[in-house]
């Protein structure tokens, strides 16, 4: 590979914010006006929607510009720009986000999202917590893009008092591909890149003139993938590859004119390979992922009663380690009330939380056990939203019993005021909290011992901004501070040459994100760019920064919607980031170059490609250092392509 050290983060940071504004002067100044030669029909080009509407961030569709918190809705257009990828390799793109991966596509993962690592950020499959309770994370790398029809985001911790524990940094929910029939059709897809990478599948959609829905969906994804580590001899020095089955199913069934029920389910079973620091021959992990769910619910003009249950499941078997296997159910009941003025939300939610470990190797590696394997958390929650022509107003409280902890409240208020037609400032403040994973308190083995004394983290959460809307840009500038009490880390002890979990007794995560997109024509450009101060505030590294937490990242795109196709290129860059508690070594910046683009053959067959690191890069999200020194690869120029055929 070639190795090509990007600029200093100061110079890329004012290229982004001056690059952005000059696209702000010349739209300005480039606004069509109103004559026939500027005007492109519906027909024609089909437009992109700034102002979307976003059901995370108060459980009831609402637009963008009527949201008090930061949000971001990555809708089905877009994620056709990311097919044959996975739900990290989308998310890694957006406002704020970093990852940290051990190699390529399947291979272990965490992301961040303003300094909060993905223990911290709420996932939500079609409203069902997702997510591992061993490590406490989300396998999101292992969730195909492709079953798949759209992701809100919404940022802070606003989440924690409408979803509870788990949602300090912010939601993240997923909808099941086919949440939107329309009519009936049927697809298939087939698709080629790099390191020998396929994937082939097909679609079922159907819908009558009663308002009856049902998609049905199945993938194959396979990659012979890259070597995970590098500098390695012997069995760890060849490829490492991924496959995965994957499946969805969305359904709705109106049985009156106020009664509907339905299901969702999404579910993904994956092998990957990887390098075992034994140099195992067989070092390879299989997993199971996903979440079903049903739903009954009832509407009229002023009331809405939705009754929901589901489980999502995290199932790892590590061929040269142990099994872990973790559900989580819940079942949910959701009431609306559409008042004179504004809306009022209440409800109630059951949540049990169990994971199951067989220990493989107790010779080896020591007893891997659990005292305690599962909790329960019932919880309550009201919330009240005003939306008027002049101001937003959204208020939130939640309580929860955790049958492990003592009772938890968590409240958010947030208020913004219009000051012209398309300029709004506002302000919300919430708190949130965190319960230890069952690995944090009572997994015990070779390399870790448990800490049953630890504490819940506890946050508190001041977000302002201002932001400008129209038809044809949104633009947003957010500060954000955080100051998290007891915040939950992995020590080394080297007394007993082990990890323990430990309670830092205060973290400050701050800064603020600049977004903006643009739409003139057929052009769209924009970009973002976020600046985190992700801090220790007390102990031996007070005034450090937390590892894996760049302090500055950013992206810039342009591209061109014509009739018969579009294309998108980006540039994409991560701050240098601290990889130990005491910040004194680092892995260096970079900045990587894509392209992508779909091109419509005709109106039933569509042609989509991609082409990630151009450039060729040689960068890594996860490197060690000293006698145990390691470096995970990622991959240098690559390419996917892929023809999707569907019938009407």
């Amino acid at each position: 590979m070639v190795f090509l050290r990007s600029s200093s983060s100061t110079y890329l940071r004012c290229c982004i914010l001056s690059t952005l504004g000059l696209f702000a002067v010349s739209a300005t100044a480039a606004t069509p006006a109103n004559t026939d030669s500027n005007i492109i029909s519906d027909k024609e080009l089909p437009q992109v929607e700034l102002d979307k509407i976003i059901v995370t961030a108060t459980r009831t569709p609402t637009k963008t510009s009527n949201v008090i918190a930061q949000t971001r809705v990555i809708d089905k257009e877009d994620l056709k720009r990311f097919q044959g990828q996975t739900v990290l390799e989308v998310l890694r793109r957006q406002p704020s986000f970093s990852i940290k991966q051990d190699g390529g596509m399947g291979s272990s993962s965490n992301f961040y999202l303003r300094g909060y690592d993905s223990k911290r950020v709420l996932v939500l499959i079609d409203g069902v917590r997702y997510g591992s309770m061993s490590t406490g994370q989300p396998a999101l790398g292992l969730l195909p893009a492709d079953q798949i029809d759209r992701i809100e985001i919404l940022y802070g911790a606003s989440g924690s008092s409408i979803y509870g524990s788990d949602a300090m940094g912010g939601v993240i929910q997923i909808f099941t591909k086919g949440s939107d029939v329309d009519q009936t059709n049927f697809s298939v897809t087939a698709g080629v890149g790099s390191h020998d990478h396929y994937i082939y599948g097909a679609a079922a959609q159907f819908a009558n003139t009663q308002g009856a829905k049902l998609s049905l969906s199945a993938s194959r994804n396979q990659t012979d993938g890259i070597s995970a580590l590098e500098y390695q001899t012997g069995n760890n020095k060849d490829d490492d590859g991924f496959k995965s089955n994957n499946f969805a199913i969305n359904t709705s069934i109106p049985l009156t004119k106020n009664i509907s029920v339905g299901a969702n389910g999404l579910f993904a079973k994956s092998t990957t390979e990887f390098d075992d620091f034994n140099q195992s021959t067989n070092a390879e992990i299989d997993q199971e992922n996903g979440a079903i769910s049903a739903f009954s619910q009832y509407e009229n003009n002023n009331v809405t009663l939705r009754l929901s249950a589901g489980e999502s499941l995290d199932k790892l078997d590590n061929k040269v380690g142990d099994e872990f296997e973790t559900k989580q159910k819940q079942a949910n009941l959701l009431s609306i009330y559409r008042l004179p003025t504004g809306q009022l939300q209440a409800g109630g939610e059951w949540l049990k939380q169990e994971i199951d470990v067989v220990d493989n190797t107790p010779s080896v590696t020591g007893k891997d056990t659990y005292k305690e394997n599962e909790r329960t958390i019932k919880s309550g929650f009201v919330g009240y939203q005003i939306n008027k022509e002049a101001y937003d107003l959204q208020a939130n409280v939640r309580y929860d019993d955790n049958s492990q902890f003592d009772n938890e409240t968590t409240y958010s208020l947030g208020y913004a005021v219009k000051l012209a037609p398309s300029l709004r400032l506002g302000t919300s403040f919430a708190t949130g909290y965190r319960a230890p994973s069952l690995n944090d308190l009572y997994i015990e083995s070779f390399y870790y011992v448990p800490n049953e004394d630890l504490e819940v983290e506890k946050s508190k959460n001041l977000e302002v901004f201002i932001e400008s809307n129209s038809t044809i840009q949104t633009t947003r500038l957010t500060g954000f501070n955080s100051r998290v009490d007891n915040l939950i880390d992995n020590a080394y002890d080297p007394s007993i040459g082990k990890y323990q979990a430990i309670n830092i007794n205060e973290a400050r995560l701050s800064g603020y994100s600049f977004t903006s997109d643009w739409q003139l024509s057929n052009v769209l450009f924009g970009g973002q760019y976020t600046r985190t101060n992700a801090e220790e505030r007390s102990g031996t590294n007070k005034g450090k920064q937390l590892v894996y937490r760049p302090e500055h990242t950013g992206l810039v795109y342009v591209g061109y919607q014509a009739a018969d196709f579009d294309i998108r290129t980006e540039a994409e860059y991560v701050g240098k980031t601290y990889n130990v508690a005491d910040n004194s070594t680092f892995i260096d910046d970079y900045t990587l170059f894509n392209i992508s683009g779909n091109y419509y053959l005709s109106p039933n067959l569509t042609w989509t490609s991609r082409i990630n690191n151009l450039t060729n890069i040689d960068y890594s999200t996860n490197e060690s250092f000293g006698q145990f020194g390691s470096r995970y690869n990622q991959d240098g120029t690559n390419f996917f392509t892929l023809l999707t055929y569907n019938w009407f």
